[in-house]
């Protein structure tokens, strides 16, 4: 179990990033031939990811149930443009699998949204909470004087101490 960092933190990232979610939606649940296979996709590219730093991924956390969630991290647009259309990876051909063998059955739905972020877009906190969300893939610091109110994390976000 991750530790418990018991003070009040924010996260910082140097420039700009991306915020990837992605997930599936279990549409008949009695079709598992369908969606298994799909669920079982992205545990493998997570590894090949979290491996493999020059695919630009920064880091992930998960929610399941019928639609699942999985938040996640990147240096940049291109970064995960690049690994989604690389035929080398994991993804491309499990992609092409679930468009050919899977998609015209409707028993799972797949989605994601990406989000660019830039220096003064974002703010966070994290309270008696382990390394967790952008907390994980950025740096944690201390949320108190200048950082203590979500306001001035927004505006300062990003910044490092010489650009006050």
């Amino acid at each position: 179990m991750a530790d418990v960092v018991k003070e009040r933190m924010y996260a910082m990232m140097e420039g700009d990033f991306v915020v990837f979610m992605i997930g599936m939606r279990i549409n008949s649940l009695w079709k598992i031939h369908k969606w298994w296979p799909v669920a079982m996709a992205m545990p493998k590219m997570i590894k090949e990811l979290y491996k493999n730093k020059e695919h630009g991924f920064l880091s992930t956390e998960s929610w399941f149930g019928r639609t699942t969630i999985m938040l996640q991290y990147w240096k940049s647009f291109e970064h995960l443009e690049s690994y989604a259309k690389n035929k080398n990876a994991e993804h491309f051909p499990e992609w092409k699998k679930f468009n050919q063998k899977v998609r015209a059955s409707g028993a799972v739905g797949v989605w994601h949204e990406s989000y660019k972020a830039s220096p003064g877009s974002y703010e966070n906190i994290y309270v008696n909470m382990p390394k967790h969300g952008l907390g994980k893939a950025g740096i944690l610091e201390k949320a108190f004087g200048k950082y203590e109110h979500a306001r001035d994390r927004i505006m300062l976000s990003g910044k490092t101490e010489n650009q006050f």
